[in-house]
């Protein structure tokens, strides 16, 4: 039951985080957003639902049907699957090997993409998918290592101990540069703007989801956004102090996604050579760096300790 909960939350709040993101680019490009659906245009996402869902829905000649038809369901089957990890108060299924999990399960949602490129048998989504599985392999090796910088501080794989770490101070102040490239690098995990190679719509069509219509790409639109609002929780767990008891934590976690959105709104696409010289050149090493900082620091303070 408390799962089943859970995806229903989840899946409402990326409802509204949709509606929230057309409402703020709206703004940013000084026009009204959807307004015309109900009051406000607050019933907007229920009514796109619903018209993705009763569209037909066409599959390619030449595709491999099912692998076609079944990677946007697994898709959104992982992205559901991270917010299991979601270390709630009431102990939900909070297990000691949180961290594992989230890596485990953010690795595999890039075959979903890859699948859905290929077996689409189209070049642009071949291309799409590509680059996705390219981008997402570079910066999984700067959030595992990131990560891998938070596991010496606290030495547990526990996601709670987080809550518990952060009680007088956020991580965010002892490790500011840190906070900043898990952000980028949530955002080219996500493929989000600067970064969403994979939906390159100006050179790709629409990337690798260039032939899915009605339900497949009400899917993989689902598993996108779901992915960013775990993201975005993974950033206020890690950084701006967990208190889980409180409804701050909450207006943090929208914040981080307001500020995905806020970028999106902004900057360009980035050139692609440039992503990976930024997740090879700079990431890594800074990452690296911090690391055996960190390491470094707890030997320090064992020693004056003993």
């Amino acid at each position: 039951m408390n799962m089943l909960i859970l995806v229903i939350c989840v899946l409402v709040g990326v409802a509204f985080f949709t509606l929230l993101e057309r409402k703020v680019l709206g703004y940013i490009q000084i026009r009204k957003g959807p307004n015309k659906v109900g009051f406000m245009g607050l019933p907007q996402p229920f009514s796109d639902a619903i018209k993705l869902f009763t569209k037909e829905s066409v599959s390619p000649l030449m595709s491999n049907y099912y692998c076609y038809y079944m990677s946007p369901i697994f898709n959104l089957f992982l992205s559901l699957m991270l917010w299991m990890c979601m270390p709630f108060v009431s102990v939900f299924l909070n297990f000691n090997f949180g961290i594992l999990f989230f890596l485990c399960c953010s690795s595999l949602s890039v075959y979903t993409i890859m699948i859905a490129g290929w077996s689409s048998n189209s070049n642009y989504s071949m291309l799409g998918g590509l680059r996705s599985v390219a981008q997402t392999i570079s910066y999984e090796v700067s959030l595992s290592l990131i990560m891998l910088s938070f596991l010496v501080l606290i030495m547990s794989l526990n996601l709670f101990d987080f809550v518990k770490y952060q009680v007088y101070i956020w991580m965010l102040f002892i490790c500011f540069p840190l906070a900043m490239v898990w952000f980028v690098s949530s955002l080219a995990e996500t493929n989000r703007t600067p970064f969403d190679f994979a939906e390159g719509e100006s050179e790709l069509v629409s990337g690798f989801n260039v032939e899915y219509s009605s339900g497949g790409f009400a899917l993989i639109f689902l598993a996108e956004y779901s992915s960013i609002l775990f993201m975005s929780m993974m950033f206020s767990l890690f950084f701006l102090g967990a208190d889980l008891m409180s409804w701050m934590f909450f207006v943090k976690l929208v914040f981080v996604a307001f500020m995905f959105i806020w970028v999106r709104g902004t900057l360009p696409r980035f050139r692609y050579d440039k992503l990976m010289y930024l997740a090879w050149k700079s990431f890594l090493p800074v990452a690296l760096n911090f690391l055996l900082f960190f390491f470094g620091l707890k030997i320090f303070i064992y020693t004056i300790l003993i």
